[in-house]
């Protein structure tokens, strides 16, 4: 299994170190999100600063930009890391689309399809020489002059990853994706019954679940002592109540039976209850949810609620804290067998 964490992502000036020790400590990647800052600028400091942990976007919002932007930023990371950069991209939610980026908000499913083959015509036209002449309903793209084709890269293109929670958009990233970033407002049963069982039901024949990385899909609550892990539980308690006050996260609680705590949630969220929510979860859904333990409880507590199902997953251990999640257990974490071996050359 991979493990990765984040960035300091309110200070570029602290990425270049952070970047050299988290990979001393042996974390597998890094990941950047597209909230208050940038997410692309840490990981060019990232890229040059070091050398073999994986480099990714988890996630840029992709309808706020084109897929020739995309193309660009992708192509010239993974040139400047030597092939470990990865495009994590999501499509965000219609009021944030429309309001925040001011772009046009369509159906997320079949346009997040149409972004990904632009960008699969594009990497096609620069790697391999082939013209350039996509066209869909949303992206039309037939001018690539020889000035503009950027530099060879030595290894494959830039694999694509997409966020996905629904049946669509599982759909898409199996069909489509070099691999799925799951919400982390999951469970083990959800994960088995409902997202590993839907990818695996529409990977291509062409493609191997071996070539395929599954990120994500569980909070993981953990420390090196008791108090450390009872901090990070009520923040995973208190997540689990935020993502829960919203309908398209319901599913995961049907799963369960649940249906009546997202009503209620939901209830408190249009009524200046947001105080409130945390105390409607109880211990035994913060487990249903997230893999709890101290670092030297982790291994087995990662195997229980993600072994052989997810093949990467995010724990967010503070960069400034001295020493993060123990070299020797990143190790043994290492040890957790996975489906996905290599992205598909």
């Amino acid at each position: 299994m991979r493990i990765t964490t984040g960035l300091p992502l309110d200070d570029l000036n602290k990425v270049a170190d952070a970047a050299k020790t988290l990979e001393k400590q042996g974390y597998h990647g890094v990941a950047t999100q597209e909230n208050r800052q940038d997410p692309f600028l840490p990981l060019a400091i990232a890229a040059t600063n070091t050398e073999t942990m994986q480099l990714a976007t988890s996630i840029t919002i992709a309808f706020a930009r084109s897929p020739m932007v995309f193309a660009n930023i992708a192509w010239d990371l993974q040139r400047a890391s030597k092939g470990r950069f990865v495009l994590g991209l999501g499509s965000q939610v219609k009021g944030h689309i429309e309001r925040r980026f001011s772009s046009t908000w369509t159906a997320p499913a079949p346009r997040m399809r149409e972004l990904v083959q632009a960008l699969r015509a594009i990497f096609a036209c620069w790697h391999e020489g082939k013209p350039l002449n996509f066209r869909g309903e949303h992206y039309q793209m037939n001018l690539m002059p020889p000035n503009f084709v950027p530099e060879p890269l030595t290894g494959r293109t830039p694999p694509i990853t997409i966020a996905a929670v629904g049946p669509g958009m599982l759909k898409v990233a199996a069909r489509y994706c070099d691999g799925v970033r799951l919400h982390p407002f999951t469970t083990r049963r959800y994960l088995e019954e409902v997202s590993l069982a839907r990818i695996n039901e529409c990977l291509p024949a062409a493609m191997a679940r071996s070539n395929f990385e599954v990120s994500g899909g569980g909070f993981v609550a953990t420390g090196d002592d008791n108090a450390q892990v009872a901090k990070a539980f009520e923040w995973v308690r208190m997540r689990i109540g935020f993502y829960g006050s919203t309908r398209a996260y319901w599913p995961v609680f049907a799963q369960h039976g649940l249906e009546a705590l997202g009503e209620e949630l939901n209830y408190l969220s249009k009524n200046d209850g947001w105080d409130k929510m945390t105390k409607l979860i109880d211990d035994d859904v913060v487990h249903l949810f997230a893999a709890v333990g101290r670092f030297d409880e982790l291994e087995s507590a990662l195997r229980d609620q993600f072994g052989g199902l997810v093949d990467t997953l995010s724990i967010g251990t503070p960069v400034d804290k001295p020493g993060g999640i123990p070299s020797d257990l990143l190790k043994d974490l290492a040890r957790i067998e996975t489906p996905f071996t290599a992205f598909q050359s």
